[in-house]
């Protein structure tokens, strides 16, 4: 790979502690995807989370074929400017602080049975590396968090669970209503000792806890592969600031035409502002390819990309700038083909990813699906309640992945069970003691995951 010995024995480190966040991942949302299907008696503990974890497998990898857009805003909280600035060294304590901080406060949590978003743990453990990164001397110019790209990710953090609960109260009535008496009656059984239910019903979980396992991974296992794109932006630059796909002459082109689908003036120059910032990005990047060969152009390339993105969706969402049907598609095209190869991760770290999560979903699942099953309601969950809390959560956590945003699949889970019991009957049918220790850990989780990661990347920049 090109990397001297110490440095090389310090990039495994970094693969087997990601790989190790990504099974504590597995293990601690386990629960998301099973706990219904344990607990309505449709499949036994052991096949029901062998299976889930087949199909968060299969998740993580059909992502890799969708594409890495969620696996790139993780990636981007931390700008390639702070990574690069420091040295091999620094900067894989740099990932180190991320991962150790997240871990230990997944496993904390988990310890506990109490339901934690791993999404928010890693993304507070980026934000903790980040803020002390930026009280060091040596750091003056650099920005160190992408403040933009985090807000929208707490953003939809924030929205996500708020919707499950919602959605799961209106799943409810809708279903509650559009059945037949006898098919209502056996839906909102609870179910009967240790008896199977009927074979549809059965049908019906099997099928919900599928698309959430399969979800969950195609979202969860992002963040994974995120995690090994900053590894290797840390440690070989050169080979992965840029996909192998890339090309100058082909990038040359694609400026070429967004450049002439950007209006004009009489006088030859671009207006409004908007036109002659895009323009000006434009530039730039033509004069980092003439140095493509070398990191920092690379380096330069792939951030201009991304403000370029950034720069043409600005102008788009603008009717009056751009009017041409045709024009404003050449432009969505070419920027999109461009951005795309700054998304890249080597096949062997997403099936690293794939195993790490599959495994992991086999492990540790029993003390979240006990806190899951029987402590969020007051009674057993009925099969209408945990089918619709699935549906729920497959249906969110697929939208954003497709969005390419980052959700959490144990809040949204969590939320949507709440949200059906309540719709059964009433805020009275759920355990407020355990309802409060969620909270509360979701209250908690940034501010822990920023201290631990910090603490921690100051102990391996120190050691390293």
């Amino acid at each position: 790979m090109g990397l001297s010995d110490t440095i090389g024995i310090i990039f495994v480190i970094c693969m087997v502690m990601i790989f190790a966040f990504e099974f504590v991942n597995g293990f601690h949302d386990t629960a998301n995807a099973v706990a219904t299907v344990i607990y309505t008696n449709t499949l036994k503990p052991t096949f029901a989370v062998v299976w889930s974890g087949c199909f968060n497998f299969l998740g993580v990898f059909i992502s890799s074929i969708w594409g890495f857009g969620v696996a790139t805003k993780i990636a981007s909280l931390l700008p390639v400017e702070a990574i690069m600035s420091q040295t091999a060294t620094h900067g894989a304590a740099m990932v180190l602080g991320v991962i150790c901080g997240a871990i230990i406060w997944n496993l904390g949590t988990w310890y506990f049975g109490i339901p934690c978003s791993s999404s928010h743990t890693l993304i507070g453990a980026i934000i903790g590396v980040g803020l002390v990164y930026s009280t060091l001397p040596e750091n003056t110019t650099h920005q160190t968090v992408n403040w933009e790209e985090a807000f929208n990710i707490g953003r939809q953090l924030l929205l996500s669970p708020l919707f499950g609960f919602a959605a799961a109260i209106v799943a409810m009535f809708v279903l509650r209503a559009s059945v037949s008496t006898d098919t209502r009656k056996a839906l909102f059984k609870e179910p009967d000792g240790t008896n199977r239910p009927p074979l549809w019903i059965r049908a019906i979980l099997v099928t919900t806890c599928t698309l959430v396992s399969f979800f969950h991974g195609f979202n969860d296992g992002q963040k994974g592969i995120g995690l090994v794109m900053v590894a290797l932006m840390t440690f070989l630059p050169l080979q992965n600031a840029l996909s192998p796909n890339f090309s100058a002459d082909k990038a040359a082109n694609a400026l070429n035409k967004i450049e002439a689908n950007l209006p004009k003036k009489a006088d030859n120059t671009y207006a409004p502002l908007e036109v002659s910032k895009t323009a000006e990005v434009i530039q730039g990047i033509r004069t980092d390819l003439a140095t493509a060969n070398t990191v920092q152009s690379r380096l330069s390339i792939r951030k201009r990309f991304s403000l370029l993105d950034k720069n043409v969706k600005t102008l788009l969402a603008e009717p009056n700038i751009i009017t041409d049907d045709s024009a404003r598609n050449s432009l969505k095209i070419e920027t999109h083909n461009l951005v795309t190869l700054t998304h890249y991760a080597p096949v062997w770290s997403v099936f690293m990813i794939c195993v790490a999560l599959g495994l992991g979903t086999m492990i540790g699942w029993k003390r979240i699906v006990v806190t899951i099953g029987e402590k969020i309601g007051k009674r057993h969950m009925t099969y209408a309640e945990g089918a619709t809390a699935e549906l729920v959560a497959a249906s969110t956590i697929g939208l954003s992945s497709f969005f390419s945003l980052p959700v959490s699949t144990t809040h949204v889970l969590s939320s949507g069970i709440a949200g059906a019991m309540v719709a059964t009957k009433g805020v009275k049918n759920l355990q407020g003691g355990t309802l409060a220790n969620i909270a509360l850990a979701w209250v908690l989780t940034l501010p822990a995951s920023i201290i631990l990661a910090g603490a921690f990347y100051l102990l391996f920049r120190a050691v390293l």
